[in-house]
C-alpha cells in the first residue's frame, strides 16, 4: 500500500499598530495521517537513527524544542516553525527574512530545515512536498487578506551521515509559493536512494563544512542591540535570507493577526 503522510502547521502574521509586522508559527500544530499496513518482516537499512540531528553536523543530536512529526518507517521527523520577526510596515514592496533555526544547548543557529527518515524494508523512493492552504487571512477585520503575500524557499541542500551519493535531489531554483493550494516539490528520492535520515536545509550558517554560502545574519533591534529569543535560553536571533516572506507595498494591513496554513507531505513513490 502506498504510504502518504501529511503534517499540517499554522503560521501567524501579526501587525503591531501602525509600526510593525510579525510572523511566527503556532506552537501546537495539528497532524493528519493516512493509515497503512505493512505485511512481513521489517529489516532496517543499518542503524535506526532516532531523534533530531544537526543539519550541518549530522552526527550530533540537537534539541529544537517541541516539534510536530509523523510516525512510521517513512516519516517527517521535523519541520520548521517559521517566524519572520518584527519589522516596520512599509508602503513599498518588502521582503522579510525568516528567523534562523535555534536550538537548546550549545548548537549554533542553522538555516531552516526539514528532517525526513526512511527505514522501510523496500527500495522504493519518496517525495517531500509543501502546500499553502490559504493566503494569510483574518476574517474579523476589514482588510482580511494579505493580498500578494508570498513565501519563498531558496538555496536548498541535503545532508546526512549517509553516503551523499545516495542523497535525494532538491530544487536548485527558488521555490515560490505563488499559487495558493498548489503542491510544490521540495525533495525527491528515486528508487534505492534517500535511505536513512536526511536534512533538507534552506540556507546555511558559516559553520557548515559543505561549502554552502552563509545566509545567516544577526537580528538587530531598533536600539541597535541584538534581539534575543527567550524560548531558546535568550540566545541571539539570526535571520535567514534563504527563506522569505514578500509583501507588496500596495497590500493593506490592519493591526490584527493574520493566519495561513502549510501542509507538509511525505509520500512513497511507486
Amino acid at each position: 500500500m502506498k504510504v502518504k503522510q501529511l503534517l499540517v502547521t499554522s503560521i501567524f502574521c501579526f501587525s503591531i499598530i501602525g509600526t510593525s509586522l510579525m510572523v511566527t508559527a503556532l506552537d501546537t500544530p495539528t497532524y493528519a495521517q493516512e493509515s497503512h499496513t505493512d505485511v512481513g518482516e521489517i529489516v532496517f537499512d543499518g542503524e535506526y537513527e532516532a531523534g533530531i540531528f544537526d543539519p550541518e553536523k549530522p552526527g550530533n543530536k540537537v534539541d529544537p524544542g517541541p516539534t510536530p512529526n509523523t510516525t512510521g518507517d517513512l516519516r517527517i521527523d521535523f519541520v520548521p516553525k517559521l517566524s519572520f520577526g518584527k519589522n516596520k510596515i512599509s508602503k513599498k514592496d518588502t521582503v522579510y527574512p525568516a528567523n534562523a533555526q535555534l536550538f537548546l544547548g550549545d548548537t549554533g543557529p542553522r538555516g531552516n530545515f526539514i528532517q525526513v527518515s526512511d527505514y522501510r524494508p523496500n527500495r522504493s523512493g519518496w517525495s517531500l512536498q509543501v502546500r499553502q492552504e490559504t493566503q494569510f487571512k483574518n476574517n474579523n477585520t476589514l482588510n482580511n487578506e494579505l493580498k500578494g503575500a508570498m513565501i519563498s524557499f531558496d538555496k536548498s541542500w541535503v545532508n546526512s551521515t549517509r553516503d551523499l551519493s545516495q542523497a535525494p535531489s532538491v530544487s536548485k531554483d527558488i521555490i515560490k509559493i505563488d499559487n495558493i493550494g498548489e503542491t510544490y516539490n521540495l525533495a525527491e528520492a528515486k528508487n534505492n536512494m534517500g535511505k536513512g535520515t536526511w536534512s533538507i536545509e534552506f540556507g546555511a550558517s558559516e559553520e557548515n563544512s559543505n561549502a554552502m554560502p552563509n545566509t545567516l545574519s544577526p537580528a538587530i533591534g531598533p536600539d541597535g542591540k541584538p534581539l534575543l529569543d527567550p524560548n531558546f535560553e535568550n540566545k541571539p536571533i539570526y535571520q535567514n535570507s534563504a527563506v522569505t516572506l514578500s509583501i507588496p507595498g500596495a497590500t493593506k494591513i490592519d493591526p490584527v493577526p493574520y493566519q495561513t496554513v502549510l501542509t507538509w507531505i511525505i509520500s512513497e513513490l511507486p
